[in-house]
């Protein structure tokens, strides 16, 4: 049995772990409220774009002229990934969930006979990637030190993979992220943005509520604006999603490691106190044989 030392110490110790947990989950569920704001604030806005878009992309389908971020180029060969993770852990297993639907989506494709390229968004996926699927990553993004998220972020990423797909390196891009449902509740969700998905029976007029617009100037140039914007949006909106989901994540994990280190602290002391009570009969039993051969 440890010695009474030993367990003062380790309740000392666990009392402190308790300490830092609660505060850390008291944070969480602080960032929570404004992280998770900001996401359901962004759905509706990209989820109307992704809907007009793909019938766009339905309209146009087979045309020559059509821009390459809404049909893609064309083949089906080369795939990037964009995994987006936290910059830090704790969070139970947020990050691992996407590192793993990464290399489950990574082999399968790669058993289709396609190429594969990897964009790693956060340190935590950055270093899942890279200890496993290292020889297929082009490089990774880290928003750690900024305090929140902003659109200007998600339009540096966006016009990082419109180059890209502009000088012919990639077909089709792939994001793979956390999607907000709950405290409780992330699930890993693989939204496809280039080329844009052609919903079932979709056209133009579907997404449009079957109204009929004139555009101005040109649909052309509308295009050539509307489409890089769109790429940022879902960028954005998978950035803030995934935000919410880690402070959740990170919060319900932390609620647990109090929990568990409270249990901790309950059996710690309880051995303590039969240590503690098993030594002072040990020294009265002492005392009375010492006193009885006297």
């Amino acid at each position: 049995m440890p010695s009474l030392k030993a367990l003062r110490t380790r309740i000392n110790s666990v009392k402190s772990t308790q300490k830092i947990t609660s505060a850390m989950k008291m944070v969480a569920a602080s960032k929570l409220r404004r992280a998770q704001a900001q996401a359901e604030a962004s759905r509706p806005y990209a989820e109307r774009m992704e809907r007009m878009l793909g019938a766009l992309a339905a309209s146009v389908a087979g045309s020559p002229a059509a821009p390459k971020l809404l049909v893609g180029t064309g083949r089906e060969q080369i795939h990037l990934l964009i995994a987006v993770t936290a910059d830090r852990g704790l969070a139970g297993a947020f990050n691992a969930s996407i590192g793993r639907a990464t290399r489950t989506l990574t082999r399968r494709l790669e058993a289709e006979g396609k190429t594969v390229k990897l964009l790693a968004v956060g340190r935590k996926g950055r270093d899942f990637l890279n200890r496993e699927l290292s020889s297929r990553m082009i490089g990774d993004v880290s928003y750690a030190g900024k305090r929140r998220i902003a659109f200007t972020d998600a339009e540096d990423l966006a016009l990082r993979v419109t180059a890209m797909i502009e000088a012919g390196e990639v077909d089709v891009v792939t994001l793979v992220y956390n999607q907000f449902r709950s405290v409780m509740s992330q699930i890993v969700t693989e939204q496809q943005l280039v080329p844009a998905p052609i919903p079932e029976g979709a056209g133009a007029a579907d997404a449009l509520d079957g109204a009929t617009y004139d555009f101005e100037p040109d649909e052309e140039t509308i295009l050539s604006r509307l489409l890089p914007q769109n790429l940022a949006i879902q960028l954005y909106r998978a950035l803030l999603e995934s935000s919410a989901g880690f402070f959740a994540s990170q919060m319900t994990a932390m609620d647990s490691a109090t929990r568990n280190a409270g249990d901790m602290i309950k059996r710690l002391t309880l051995n303590y106190n039969r240590a503690r009570q098993a030594n002072i009969t040990r020294e009265l039993i002492e005392i009375i044989s010492g006193a009885e051969a006297l």
